[in-house]
Formats: structure tokens, C-alpha cells, sequence
């Protein structure tokens, strides 16, 4: 991505969390595998697919869920986010910061492998707070 900056790879503690359950340390269902089911929800039908295994049950393959944060997105602030859809808003937008989380739809698995900056560094505002559904039962 052309203005990826402030990145931050979480491949260090994907692999302490990996070795302290295969050490006894930690458990599968309590400490790893606790995935929201917002997120998984997330997963199934938003993520995109990829082709690394799931560390854990090793039977499906893993989802990335990107989500995207900043105050420059107003309302926005929070969705989830397709990867093409990242470089059109780096374009449009000063700074956000993007997470990429990874799930296992299968065993609830799920590890921030990402987090990282874009923008074209120039601040502008946030975009006025559009009326939705939500706020006619409001």
C-alpha cells in the first residue's frame, strides 16, 4: 500500500501465544479459541479468505477481518473493510489505522496479525454524521 506507515507486526505474539498453549500454559477453549461471535459473524460474511491453516484444528483455513479506525472517519470509524477498498481511502482520508485480525471459523481461533497507519498525511475533518435507520427509534 503506497502510504503504509506505523506498522506493526504481532507475528512474535501470535507465536509466544502458540508455544505457551502447546506448553500446557494456556488452554484452548478459555484462552485461545474465544473468538466473539460478532466476529466470527464478521468472518463468515465480510473477512477474506486465505490460504494459511488454522494453527489450532488445522481443519479450515484462516479469514482475515480488517477493520479500520480514526477520528477523520467519523461514523465510519470502526467498520470492516475489504483490502481494495483500503487504497481508495488512504487516498481520500488523512490518517486512520487499519487492524487485520485473523479467525478460525471453525475452532473460534482468532490473533491480531497486523495493525498499521494510512493516509495521505494531509488532516481534514470528519465527514458530517449522516442520519440512519438506527436514529428514527432513537
Amino acid at each position: 500500500m503506497w502510504s503504509q506507515r506505523s506498522v506493526v507486526d504481532y507475528s512474535l505474539q501470535r507465536k509466544a501465544t502458540l508455544r505457551a498453549l502447546r506448553g500446557g500454559h494456556a488452554t484452548v477453549m478459555e484462552d485461545v479459541c474465544d473468538a466473539d461471535p460478532y466476529l466470527l459473524r464478521a468472518a463468515k460474511f465480510h473477512g477474506e479468505p486465505t490460504d494459511r491453516p488454522c494453527p489450532i484444528c488445522r481443519k479450515e483455513k484462516l479469514t482475515h477481518v480488517t477493520y479500520v479506525f480514526g477520528d477523520e472517519l467519523g461514523q465510519y470509524s470502526g467498520r470492516i473493510r475489504q483490502t481494495p477498498e483500503l487504497e481508495r481511502m488512504a487516498r481520500e482520508h488523512g490518517e486512520f489505522r487499519v487492524y487485520v485480525i485473523e479467525v478460525c471459523q471453525s475452532c473460534s481461533w482468532n490473533h491480531l496479525t497486523l495493525s498499521y497507519v494510512l493516509g495521505d498525511g494531509v488532516p481534514r475533518r470528519p465527514p458530517r454524521r449522516q442520519r440512519t435507520v438506527e436514529d428514527e427509534y432513537s
